[in-house]
């Protein structure tokens, strides 16, 4: 008897006052170093402290450490082009937010 196909989605809830280490936010995105000081670098991230291993990210860093990931790998982008697209859907989405609702 064949199984049938089940997509299963994975959900993270980040509460907003949680920080996150430069560490932990690697573990908890997937990331490596490297890539999350692009994204700092990049602008994508603002961490508070001084020195990386200082680093401390807001909640929100979660998610976006995700989709930056998500988009470098699903497009082959390089950090700077996936901090352009970013920028690009934030502003597709500020810009949705001022339309009148139906």
């Amino acid at each position: 008897m064949a199984t049938p196909d089940v997509l299963i989605a994975q959900a993270v809830v980040v509460e907003e006052h949680v920080s996150f280490t430069l560490a932990a936010l690697c573990q908890a995105s997937g990331a490596d170093l490297a890539q999350v000081q692009a994204l700092v670098g990049e602008g994508l991230l603002q961490p508070t402290g001084l020195r990386p291993t200082d680093w401390q990210f807001e909640g929100h860093a979660l998610p976006q450490t995700r989709r930056a990931l998500r988009l470098a790998r699903d497009f082959e982008l390089d950090m700077a082009a996936v901090a352009l697209v970013m920028d690009l859907l934030g502003e597709i989405d500020r810009l949705r937010s001022r339309l009148p609702r139906r």
